[in-house]
This record gives C-alpha cells, sequence and structure tokens, in this order.
C-alpha cells in the first residue's frame, strides 16, 4: 500500500498551478485518509474525516438507488398495460428500463454540481470540498423520474451557487443543497414537478433506444409504428388503461381523502413503494434500513428523526379529530407515514448537520416543528399536498435561533445556580 501510496504522490503537481492541483487533491483525499495532525504535544489522527462520513451517509442511500431504479420500471410499464400489473413480473426488464433513466439524471447532476465545486475551489485555491457528494447522491433521489436534464441543471447550479458557495462552500450553508435544487424547479417550473404526469415516466430516452426497448414495447403492444408526427409518451397517454392515473396517493387524498387512495393503491403497495413519486422517497422499509445505519454510525440524529415523528402525529390527531372541515384531514393518522415522503425527509433531509439545529434540546424543538409544519402544509395546502420540503427549508432559517436560545436559557439557568450557592 506504501508503495502505492508514494506512486501516486508522485504525480502531486505544484500548488502554483492551482487547477491541476485541485484536480489531483480531490482524487487523493477520496482514495486515502487525509494525513493531517493537530499541532501540540498531543497528536490525533482520525481515519474518519469528513469525506468518508459523506461517503458512509451515500452508501446508506443505496438501497433507495436500487428500489428507485425498479420502481420507474414498473410504473413505466404499468402505464403500458404491459406485464399484468404485477410488480415482479419482467423484472430484469423494469430495472433497465429504470436504470438507464436515471443515469442521464445522475450524471448531468454531478457533472454541473461537481464542476461548479471544482472551479471555485481552482479560483479560491482550495482543496475540492466534499458537501456535494451527499447532496449529489440525494438530488437525483427526490426529483420527478421524467424530469427535463436541462432544468435540472439549472437548479443544482442555483443551488450549488447562490444556496452553498455564495455562503462560503462546505459547511457554510444555511440551507439544504437538495432541498434547495428541488425547491427551485418546484417553483420556477411548477408545471413538471407537479400533477399526475411527472411522476411516471412515459418515454424513452437515447440509452433506451441503443438498447432497442421503444420497439420491443411498440412490438408488445402490437404497433408497428407511431402515427406520423407523435411522440411514444404522448401515444402512451392517450392509449393508457382506464384504470391507471398515475396519480400519487398525496393526490388522490388531497381530491378525495382516504377513500380515494384506498380505491387505487393498497397499504402494502404504499408501504413497499410500488406507487408513482420521487425516484427514491417511496419504499419506506429500504428508507429506515437507510436511517437506522446513520444513527447507528452517529451521523444523524435520533432527536431529528423521533421529534419529527412525533410532531407529525400530534399534528394528525388534531387534523383527525377536526377532520369534518377537508377531506384529507380525515386521513387516519398512521396513514401519513405510507403516503409521500415523510420517512426520506427525516432520515436524509431533517438530519442534515449542517443546517439542523445543533444543541441536543435544539434537535428536539428543530425535529417536533418540522414534523407539524410540514403535516399542516401536507394536509391545508391545496397546491402542494406534501409539505416536508418547505417546512425543512423553513426551519433551517430558524435553527440557529432555536439554538441561540437553547444556549441562553442553559447559561441563565447556571447563572441562578451560581448566584444560588453564593
Amino acid at each position: 500500500m506504501s508503495k502505492l501510496l508514494n506512486f501516486i504522490k508522485k504525480f502531486e503537481p505544484p500548488k502554483e498551478k492551482k487547477f491541476l492541483h485541485t484536480l489531483y487533491d480531490g482524487f487523493f483525499t477520496f482514495a486515502y485518509a487525509p494525513d493531517h495532525v493537530t499541532k501540540g504535544g498531543v497528536h490525533i489522527r482520525d481515519g474518519m474525516d469528513l469525506k468518508r462520513t459523506m461517503v458512509l451517509v451515500v452508501q446508506a442511500l443505496a438501497l433507495c438507488y436500487i428500489f428507485g431504479m425498479y420502481n420507474i420500471g414498473h410504473q413505466h410499464y404499468t402505464a403500458l398495460g404491459m406485464f399484468d400489473d404485477n410488480f415482479f413480473t419482467g423484472a430484469g426488464t423494469k430495472i433497465i428500463y429504470g436504470a438507464l433513466q436515471i443515469l442521464p439524471i445522475f450524471i448531468v447532476t454531478h457533472v454541473v454540481g461537481l464542476g461548479i465545486e471544482f472551479l471555485y475551489a481552482a479560483k479560491k485555491g482550495h482543496a475540492i470540498e466534499e458537501g456535494f457528494l451527499v447532496s449529489g447522491a440525494l438530488i437525483p433521489l427526490i426529483m420527478p423520474p421524467d424530469l427535463p436534464l436541462w432544468m435540472l441543471a439549472v437548479a443544482v447550479a442555483f443551488a450549488v451557487v447562490i444556496g452553498k458557495e455564495a455562503f462560503g462552500g462546505t459547511g457554510m450553508n444555511v440551507l439544504n443543497i437538495a432541498l434547495l435544487a428541488r425547491v427551485f424547479v418546484f417553483f420556477a417550473y411548477p408545471g413538471d414537478i407537479s400533477g399526475d404526469i411527472c411522476w411516471v415516466a412515459y418515454d424513452y430516452n437515447w440509452l433506451h433506444q441503443i438498447f432497442g426497448m421503444q420497439n420491443a414495447s411498440m412490438a408488445a403492444l402490437g404497433l408497428e409504428a407511431l402515427p406520423e408526427g407523435m411522440k411514444f409518451a404522448d401515444y402512451v397517454m392517450e392509449n393508457t388503461p382506464d384504470a391507471w392515473t398515475g396519480a400519487t396517493p398525496l393526490a388522490l387524498a388531497a381530491k378525495g381523502g382516504w377513500e380515494a387512495v384506498q380505491a387505487n393503491y393498497t397499504n402494502f403497495e404504499m408501504f413497499w413503494g410500488a406507487i408513482p413519486g420521487s425516484i427514491g422517497e417511496t419504499c419506506k422499509p429500504f428508507i429506515l434500513v437507510g436511517a437506522l445505519l446513520l444513527i447507528a454510525l452517529g451521523i444523524a440524529s435520533w432527536r431529528v428523526m423521533l421529534s419529527m415523528i412525533i410532531g407529525a402525529v400530534v399534528t394528525a390527531l388534531l387534523m383527525n379529530w377536526l377532520g369534518d372541515f377537508h377531506l384529507f384531514m380525515s386521513v387516519p393518522w398512521q396513514y401519513h407515514f405510507y403516503m409521500g415522503s415523510f420517512f426520506f425527509a427525516m432520515a436524509f433531509m431533517a438530519t442534515d448537520p449542517v443546517t439542523a439545529a445543533s444543541t441536543p434540546t435544539g434537535k428536539i424543538i428543530y425535529g417536533f416543528l418540522i414534523g407539524m409544519i410540514g403535516m399542516i402544509i401536507r394536509v391545508l395546502n391545496p397546491a402542494y399536498p406534501e409539505g416536508w420540503m418547505l417546512a425543512i427549508l423553513f426551519m433551517n432559517v430558524f435553527a440557529p435561533l432555536i439554538d441561540h436560545y437553547v444556549l441562553q436559557a442553559n447559561i441563565s439557568k447556571r447563572l441562578k445556580r451560581v448566584k444560588s450557592a453564593q
């Protein structure tokens, strides 16, 4: 190993060549633990540097990626009326379609995000920052599977430049970068991230064409050629099976309450994720596995997660009690965890150590308020039946204030104890 390390170090360019040295440093610190030690009498060498912490978070997302690929394919072929609506039929075809659909999203996210990170690092003369490792892994999972790539590129650029680099880089951002990219798309291009159509990929990109997947689907549908001037996606939507709507459970609940949800999806389908939605948010068991891994590794705060669940439950119970005013309010509180992205937001978004509250008590307050505010937005806002994205970004802004008052309260208690002891 030492010979390989010495071999790699031979290629280290001089620091004066900022562009090349930044590129080298990014590769080296990703492959090896840094050799920096503290100055003074006691030297501390910690192998768990920030890059490796970020890599562990990315690994916790692996199951979400695998299931997300499969579900993209499943929803696509369900829209076509193929494979008899059985989740496991045509498994190979489904996961290949999903993988080829998510690959351009993943590549564009990282090319744009890391490209901007690299340019800023070279300009400032410091190492490539590792924060985008997690943001780059999260952004594809919280986007619709059929989002136009140019919109994604603009959203990622906005999030990295305005939300991160403008504040000083990794560790300085006030708002969660991944959520900032999503909220940019939501407000700048609402037609492409709302409604029923965006949550299912209906068409075939150029990668699918290379593998002949569109031709195979057309043959299975008994279609020799598309009508002149018509895209395959348009043909699919005009000939969608009557029972297929493409609507998410949340959209159904907002319009028709819990009965509308049950008429289209079973509890089993919603819990295991065989439903339309953002790429990585649907499979609750796999998300919870990632959450438990982050807690076990000490990366994510269990206080934020638990208090967020309590805040959501308390608010949902209150709405159940007042359920006569709105159909969505009557949805049983426990089924709110089956629908939408609550668990994903809880595990991977609210626990972001940079933008969340940092004091133990502050984390409890922070998580509880996210659960409460997110549930209010989900149920009472007809334009946006979800809520966690906006709730987390809202509480990101107030996290420093929460910590401030928690610290002031602790200082006041200690001062009182000192005065009483005198």
